[in-house]
Formats: structure tokens, C-alpha cells, sequence
């Protein structure tokens, strides 16, 4: 078995980053590293992974002296990792106890570097609200809609050798997988329902503002267009975006 590096960023999650645990410990394939960011300064949260630590001894904690960002937190994970392959994680979200297992055989049979799930999206109550299904991902099809979960992707770590996830708010993780589709590698799918994505509560609402403005961020600085085909690639990026959450 080849050692699987799974990084956590940990921001306000103390309801939920002991599921979130638990889900992964339970996991069939069981050559894994764990590694939790905490990118909320205080006693508290490091009270709380400390308990997570001495109760499970396969954790590793960076505790960052100050707020600085989901990317940044996995980006110091990605420094430390060991593992061949690279798994992320949010501190709220629930893998399948065969997720690691699926995916890894998956990608050593077809020599994959990267590749993403099919999954379930559920509320605070862990009642399914909806599914993605997983699609083969290119430059092209990722420029119209960023069809791709965080939490369901695994990357061979030699693949982002020299790339990391930028100073985002939102989109951070859009902007790694324009960089790598660019280089002209595909992200295969799997597709499998491997993981739960939490919604939270009026999650929509208080991002979307936030998602155009990054959005727009992305395709006029990150990606170098022109203001008119920014604007014209965020309309058609939004369009994708109000018929997935129909």
C-alpha cells in the first residue's frame, strides 16, 4: 500500500471535526497519514485537537499563529506530507469507509495523477439534500464550471510539485486545477459516491456575492483575460452554477 497524506484545514469546525475523523478512521484502506491545520488561533481550538490527538496518535497538528486562509493552511500541509498521494478534506465534510480504497485502486490501474468523486450533499442533520456526479474534467470544461469537490480529490503529490493553492478566500481550490488542466493533464472521475458534502444553512445566501467577486478575481488575474471575456466567462460560469443547485 502506498501512504496516503490526508490534510485538514481547521477553521470554526468544533461541531463537526470529530465526524469528520471518525469517518476517516474507519476507512478500509488504512495506510494514511493525517495532517490538521488549525487556522483558528486560540485556546480553544487547540484544546480541541489536542483531545483529537491523544486519542488518535496518527494525527499530526501545525497550529498557525494567525488566520490565514483555507489554500494557505492546505499548502502547509502539502509541505510536510509524506505520501505518495495527497488527499483534502474539510473539517466538516464525511468520507465513505471505502473511499481512499476506491480511488487509490482506481488511479493505480489507469496510472491516474488526479482524481475526483461523485457525492452526496447533506445538511447539518446529515439528510441528503442532492448529489454531483463526477465528470471528466479538461481546461476547457473547467474554464465553464468547476464541477469538482474538494473533499472528494486525490492528487499524486509529484504532480504539484511546484504548485500550491493561491491567497483565496473562495475558489482557491478552482484556481489549482485550472493550473494543472493547463498544463494539459486531465481530472479523471470516479464515478462513485464516495463522499458527503456539508451544506450548512443560509451557506448560499452569504457566498455567492463572494463566489462572482473571486470568480471574476480568477479569470482577470490568475487566467489573464481581457475585462470582456472576464465578465462573459463568469456569466457563463454563473449560468452552470444556478442550474446545479436547481
Amino acid at each position: 500500500m502506498m501512504l496516503v497524506s490526508i490534510i485538514i484545514p481547521y477553521y470554526k469546525k468544533k461541531d463537526y471535526i470529530k465526524k469528520t475523523i471518525n469517518s476517516i478512521l474507519k476507512q478500509t484502506y488504512k495506510k494514511f497519514e493525517i495532517i490538521i491545520i488549525n487556522d483558528e488561533p486560540g485556546e480553544l481550538s487547540k484544546n480541541i485537537l489536542s483531545f483529537l490527538k491523544k486519542k488518535y496518535n496518527r494525527i499530526k497538528i501545525i497550529n498557525n499563529k494567525k488566520n490565514i486562509g483555507a489554500g494557505k493552511s492546505r499548502n502547509k500541509g502539502i509541505n510536510i506530507a509524506k505520501g505518495k498521494y495527497i488527499a483534502f478534506i474539510d473539517s466538516d465534510d464525511l468520507w465513505k469507509k471505502n473511499k481512499l480504497l476506491k480511488q487509490i485502486e482506481f488511479m493505480r490501474k489507469k496510472n491516474i495523477e488526479i482524481s475526483h468523486t461523485s457525492y452526496e450533499i447533506i445538511d447539518d442533520d446529515l439528510v441528503t439534500r442532492g448529489t454531483r456526479q463526477a465528470k471528466l474534467m479538461n481546461y476547457k470544461k473547467l474554464i465553464k464550471s468547476c464541477d469538482i469537490g474538494l473533499s472528494t480529490v486525490i492528487i499524486k503529490k509529484s504532480l504539484i510539485k511546484n504548485l500550491r493553492f493561491p491567497n483565496l478566500k473562495t475558489k482557491e481550490d478552482y484556481v489549482l486545477w485550472l493550473e494543472i488542466a493547463k498544463k494539459g493533464k486531465t481530472i479523471h472521475a470516479l464515478n462513485t459516491k464516495l463522499t458527503q458534502w456539508r451544506k450548512s444553512k443560509n451557506s448560499l445566501s452569504s457566498s455567492v456575492a463572494r463566489k462572482l467577486t473571486d470568480g471574476y478575481y480568477v479569470y482577470r488575474h490568475h487566467l489573464k483575460f481581457s475585462v470582456i471575456k472576464s465578465l462573459y466567462s463568469l456569466l457563463i460560469f454563473f449560468i452552470n452554477f444556478l442550474k446545479k443547485i436547481k
